[in-house]
Formats: C-alpha cells, structure tokens, sequence
C-alpha cells in the first residue's frame, strides 16, 4: 500500500525541509573540517586523531536502520528530526569543548572527543533518515528529483554560510571563541529545526498517511527490531538496492582525498590551483544536480529522459568515462584539459548521486506498509559506510601501489580505473534492478487498481520503478 500524499508538497513546503539539512550541515561542517584544522594546525596533534573522530561519526551511522524503525513504530517523524538535531547540536558543543580540552589536558578532551562524534553521527543518522523519509511520504512523485536537488544543495549552502561566517568570526582564535561560536550555531540550528518541521505533519492529508501506516492495532509494529530487519534484508530488491548503494557510493568518495595530489604530483599544480581544480569539480557537481531537477521535474512522464532511473544508471557510466579519462590524464601528463575533466567528473558525479537519493525517497514507500523508515534507514546505513571506508581504501589503496611499483602515476591511475569498474558494477546493478521493477509493473497492471495500482504508481513517475528496492 502506498501512503504518499496525492498532492504532495509544494515547493515551498520541500525548500522549508531543506532548511533541516541546511541546519544539519552548519553543525557538521564545523565537526569535521574546522576542527579538524584545529587538532592538526594549532594543537599540532596527529592528522589521524581527527580522522578517526569521523571515521567512528560514520561507523555509528550503522544504526540508521534502528532508528528508521523507530519512526515506522511511532509513524511520525517529526520527533525523530527533532530529536536528532537535539542529539547532533549537543554533540557538536561537547566536540567544541573537547578540542578546547585537548591544549590543556589531551586525555580527557580525547575522551570527551570520543562521546561527542558518537553523538554526532547518532544525531545526524536520525534527523537525516527521518528528514527523507518524511520528504519521501510528502513529495509527489514528479516532484522527487528536485526535492533532492533541493535538499541537498541547501546542505551545502549550509556549509558555506557557516564557513564564511564562523571564518570571519574566529580570528583571533582561542578555544573559547571556538566553543561560543559552535554553541551560537548550534542553538540556531536547532531552532530553524523546530521552525521548518512545525506543522509539515499537521497536515490533513499527512495525518491521514501518518494514520494508515502506523495504525495502534497494527500487530505489525509490534514487531521485533531483528524480525523487521529480516523482513526488508529479505526482500531481494531491497537487498539489491542496498548493494547498489554501497557499491556506488564507495567509487563517488575514494577520489576524495587524491584527486588534488594527483594534480599537484603529476601535473605540478600549486596549493592554490588545486583548490581551485576542487572548486571546478563542486561547480560541475551543483550542474549536474540541476540538470536531474529540471529533467525530472518537466520531463513528461513515462519519458525515459525524465527518469531517476535513467538518470541514475546514466550518472554512473558518465562517471565511469570520466574516471576513465583521468586515467588517460595521468599517463599523458601536461598536456591533457584536466579542469574540463574533473569539471564533467564533478557534474556525472552530481547527476548520478541527486537521481540516487531520489530514488530513495520514491521507493521508500516500496514493499509492506509501515517499513519506510527501516528502508531508509537501511540505504542510509550502506551510503554512511562506503563514505567512510572509500576516501581512506582509495588513499591507502593509492600509497601502496606507489609503494610497490614507484610510480606515482601507476598509483593514482589504478585507483581511479578501479572507481571506473565500480561504478560500471553500479550501474549493471541498477539498470537490472530497474528491468526486474518494470516486469513487476506489468504485473502489477493486471491487479485491482485500488491496491496495486497506487503501489506501483509512486515508483513509477519517481522514475524508478519499485523493482528498485528489490541505495
């Protein structure tokens, strides 16, 4: 049974969501790069201390699917956003003050430390999960694309704002102004939280969802966490889109940490130039993020052009090509237009991921009532993962080559033609995926419109089809 909304929400309604993830990201990005900085530049402890910090603010995120379930039980999930950002803000105070502890007594701020980013990913692992399920459950399905289009670029608006802000505003550093100033963003965090969720639930035809999928006498939701697992990892296409989600997202973010070495060791970029280089990346990526929006919002439907699925499989490719390509770069040397390359990297990569998560929310709903979150939370597990295990594998992986062969060029090639065959493995699994969704379609058709239909109907005008599930 499909609990989406009919009329979904307007757009005003998706960029008031976005809001959480723009507040999501203020807190985030001061975890995990100004501290960062101020661990390794002006307490001069070891890169690996921080990196450790976020690696552990990843691993927790394994938890998403028990929090997911959570927010199935309880059919809301508007305190569970709310309860995560709490979870996230508090996290990236204490974290404000474990590094401020570290100059004076490095035990005990490393342990508070500790506590603080396990906070942080717990908080960033609710409030996400339950955010897109939400948006999932209250966006049209023609609307899904931009939404996450939407979504995630006022994310990084929220990382931008904050840096420039928070930039201006700690020189002179000292530790206590990096504590005074992460505690200011997060109360405002918190509270354009509360702002932007207030209501979104209220509505009546979201209380009608909220109702159906969560009804008391349900015996569903009194299910076991461990059976509920059981139940969705059981489904074939849900586990296959789980792979999928793994599989792609660790080739998106091995490149993270060598894409600017690579321009300085092998084409003799300055500092500056490559953090220039990164700058045209992140401008191709915010491309291909609105070319996804406005193919998948004006697309007519059942247009092959219009569709997440073709979207995603095409994002896939398009970044196997262009890894492809950097292959090519380092083995030629000079010569070769490294920014064109990294910027149609940048906008194959943005493509390919807004169409993903997309694809998340249109088949969130995909499969038993009441497990939207789990499904979710479960998608959400694998990407929080693979983000975490792909920038570390693919520098280590970089190092050991060049180790092993003395070449700096063999090393950054070899990781980049792996990427390539990863995401050429992703985009076999969702073009299948997508094949296995459309048969069930047909199959669907020859049900009574009332169940089956409306099931299918999400999926399909989301673009893909809930074969999908079948992230």
């Amino acid at each position: 049974m499909n609990t989406t909304v009919d009329n979904g929400l307007g757009w005003l309604g998706i960029v008031r969501l976005g809001l959480v993830q723009t507040a999501l990201g203020a807190i985030v990005v001061l975890t995990t790069s100004t501290m960062n900085r101020v661990m390794v530049v002006e307490l001069a402890l070891p890169a690996m201390l921080p990196g450790a910090l976020v690696a552990m603010h990843y691993a927790i995120q394994m938890l998403r699917p028990r929090l997911g379930y959570g927010s199935d039980v309880g059919g809301r999930r508007t305190p569970w956003i709310i309860g995560g950002m709490a979870v996230l803000a508090l996290g990236g105070i204490c974290a404000s003050m474990a590094t401020a502890l570290m100059a004076s007594h490095l035990g005990a701020g490393i342990a508070l430390a500790v506590v603080s980013f396990l906070m942080i990913g717990v908080g960033v692992g609710a409030a996400g999960t339950s955010l897109l399920t939400l948006l999932a459950k209250q966006v049209a399905p023609g609307r899904r694309g931009a939404a996450a289009t939407i979504v995630w670029m006022m994310m990084i608006v929220g990382f931008i704002i904050t840096a420039a802000t928070v930039g201006h505003f700690l020189d002179p550093f000292t530790p206590m102004r990096l504590v005074a100033i992460t505690s200011c963003v997060a109360t405002i965090a918190f509270v354009l939280t509360l702002l932007a969720v207030r209501g979104v639930e209220s509505r009546p035809g979201a209380i009608a969802s909220a109702a159906a999928a969560a009804a008391p006498g349900d015996p569903r939701n009194a299910q076991a966490f461990r059976d509920a697992l059981a139940e969705v990892w059981g489904d074939p296409r849900a586990r296959r889109f789980t792979i999928f989600v793994f599989i792609s997202m660790l080739a998106f973010s091995a490149q993270d940490l060598i894409l600017e070495p690579f321009a300085g060791m092998v084409f003799g970029y300055s500092v500056g130039e490559s953090t220039k280089l990164a700058g045209v990346q992140n401008g191709g990526v915010l491309l291909g993020m609105m070319l996804v929006a406005v193919a998948t919002t004006l697309g007519r439907r059942g247009r092959r052009f219009g569709s997440l699925a073709a979207w995603t499989v095409g994002g896939c490719i398009s970044s196997a090509i262009a890894l492809s390509l950097l292959v090519v770069a380092g083995h030629v040397g000079g010569e070769w237009p490294l920014k064109p390359t990294v910027f149609f990297l940048g906008a194959s990569n943005g493509a390919f991921a807004v169409a993903a998560i997309g694809s998340m929310m249109a088949l969130a709903g995909d499969g038993p009532p009441s497990r939207e979150g789990i499904r979710m939370g479960l998608w959400g597990a694998s990407q929080a993962i693979a983000f975490g295990a792909g920038g570390f594998a693919g520098a280590m992986l970089c190092d050991l080559i060049r180790a092993a062969t003395g070449s700096v060029v063999t090393g950054y090639t070899t990781v980049f033609a792996i990427e390539a065959v990863l995401f050429i493995v992703a985009a076999v699994l969702a073009a299948r995926i997508g094949m296995t969704a459309t048969a069930a379609a047909r199959q669907g058709a020859h049900c009574d419109t009332a169940d089956a239909g409306n099931g299918f109907k999400a999926g399909l005008d989301g673009g893909f089809a809930p074969g999908l599930n079948g992230r």
